[in-house]
């Protein structure tokens, strides 16, 4: 019984590393993006197309990042689940 307790524990630290690593790294993304944004808005040479194109790019990475997000949090949840049941 002690070892489930233990394990528990365990997952709850891990769980709660991951989400301060994870938010600290979205916050790094977001802000790159501003500055990335505020260049290309001040960068004459660049055509509507590029920025169009630079837009859909930091969208897809943005969905990978939500759905990674996802799928770890899924992980988790069926740790806790598994250790609930017995």
């Amino acid at each position: 019984m002690e070892t489930t307790k233990i394990a528990k524990q365990m997952i709850g630290f891990q769980k709660t590393v991951f989400n301060n690593t994870f938010n600290a790294m979205a916050i790094v993304q977001d802000q790159t993006e501003s500055m990335l944004n505020g260049f290309l808005g001040q960068f004459p040479l660049m055509t509507e197309d590029v920025k169009k194109q630079v837009k859909e790019s930091i969208d897809f990475a943005k969905k990978a990042r939500d759905d990674f997000k996802k799928a770890v949090d899924d992980g988790y949840a069926k740790f806790e689940q598994m250790f609930e049941q017995k």
